[in-house]
Parts: C-alpha cells; structure tokens; sequence
C-alpha cells in the first residue's frame, strides 16, 4: 500500500460534528475536481509518496485519537479505502472528507463519512454521484458549501430527492469571503430545512495557511 501525500500534521478539526478536537490530517495529493472555491489546489500535485507502515507511524507520533483523511479528493487514489480500514484498526475514529463525485460504497463502515456535496456554484455539481446518498449511513455528514443564495434552493431541492438514511447529519457551510455569513445564518435558522451551520474554524485562527 502507497499512497502520494501532500502532508501530515496535528491541529484542531475545524469543520464537522468533531469540530474543535484534537486531530491528525492525513492529506492525500490529487483531485479530479476543479471547484471555483477550492482552498487546497496545492494538493492537487507533488507531495510524496509513502507506505501505509510510513504513514500510520507518522499519525503514531502525534498521539491524538482523531484522525481526518483529507485532500485532494482521496479516493482518487486506489489505495484510500485500505488506508482508513488500517487507521481504524489501529484504534483511531477515523473521518473521510471526500467530494461525493468517488463512489463511497464498500468504504469500512467504521469511517465517518463527510460527503462535500457540490453545489452550483462550485462548478462541479455535475460531478455528484446519484448514488452516493444511500449509501451513507447513521453517523455519516453531508456537507454543503454555499457561494451564493442561489445554492439554497438547489441543495433544499437535492435533499428531498436524496433521502437520505436516518441519523446522517447535515452541515451547512459558507463560502469563505464569498457568501453572506447572516443570510446564510438566518436561512438556517428559519428556512426549516435540517442541519447546523458551521464555521472553517482553522480558517478563523490562522487564516489561508497550509498545514492549519
């Protein structure tokens, strides 16, 4: 098992239901998607390739207990899936932030599953995997990021067509700098439509830069 990483390093999650917690990101080079609002094109080449021995004595040294592979999209490289069943055989709670545009079915179900569903304004929601959805489970999280008013209608529409299996948890995001952070606020707060919003925590403590 190898596999081609940008970086490994400790911070704090910054995003999801674990928002806030000690964690190790494992960040996977490579993605096949070019959304207009990525804040990680520096993944998307280089890096350097490891083994999974290389990588989990890596995560070893950090000593936390939460572990976030990340990208890139990092299913795009073949050897993902064995990667997250060796990080949850090694003890850790082990999270996935991928794209939905990789199919996620046959993933370890011990892996909580951060599904970043695409919206219009990204410019890749073409790419979002019809069946996906129902191949999340209770525990997983669906994540939209939201550029513009406009999104709200489509991901309101996607829900309903989804269906998604009870107990997925559902993450509303803004845009960094881009999307109104009360209009959004407010739309969650009355629109009815499930879900909590939430903050790029990292992006508040230390702005734009890598490894954060």
């Amino acid at each position: 098992m190898r596999l081609r990483i940008t970086e490994i390093f400790r911070s704090v999650q910054g995003e999801s239901t674990l928002a806030g917690l000690p964690t190790t990101f494992v960040r996977l080079t490579g993605c096949p998607l070019r959304c207009g609002y990525c804040d990680t094109a520096y993944a998307f080449q280089g890096g350097q390739w490891m083994t999974g021995s290389e990588i989990l004595d890596t995560v070893q040294d950090f000593s936390v207990r939460h572990v976030c592979v990340t990208g890139g999209e990092p299913l795009a490289q073949k050897a993902a899936p064995a990667l997250l069943s060796t990080l949850c055989d090694a003890g850790y709670t082990v999270s996935l932030e991928t794209s939905g545009a990789l199919p996620i079915e046959g993933l370890d179900r011990r892996v909580i599953v951060v599904m970043d569903v695409k919206t219009p304004s990204s410019g890749e929601c073409s790419r979002n995997l019809a069946t996906n959805p129902q191949a999340l489970k209770s525990g997983d999280q669906v994540k939209f990021v939201v550029g513009e008013s406009a999104d709200l209608d489509w991901c309101r529409q996607w829900l309903r067509d989804a269906a998604l299996p009870a107990g997925v948890e559902i993450l509303w995001s803004p845009v960094w700098e881009t999307m109104s952070l009360p209009e959004l606020a407010e739309w969650v707060a009355s629109s009815g439509v499930p879900g909590r919003l939430q903050l790029q925590m990292h992006k508040i403590i230390w702005g734009q830069e890598p490894g954060r």
